[in-house]
């Protein structure tokens, strides 16, 4: 699930032309911060998937692409 999330959030923030900077800006983080998520070296805890999740106007499940699976 890691690559999914940063493949979504490299995608989201280009779709709204944000640079890592600027996004970082948003999350009150480092540049370096969104560069680690991006290249899969990092998991945002979930109060900041929320959080990306708001700012690209996703839903939580859309942003880390989750779908629960039958039993």
């Amino acid at each position: 699930m890691k690559t999914k999330i940063a493949e979504n959030i490299k995608f989201y923030r280009k779709q709204l032309g944000l640079t890592q900077g600027q996004l970082a800006e948003k999350l009150h983080g480092k540049k370096s911060l969104i560069s680690n998520y991006e290249n899969g070296y990092s998991t945002p805890d979930i109060y900041t998937l929320c959080k990306l999740a708001d700012i690209f106007d996703l839903t939580l499940d859309d942003l880390v692409e989750y779908e629960k699976e039958e039993l």
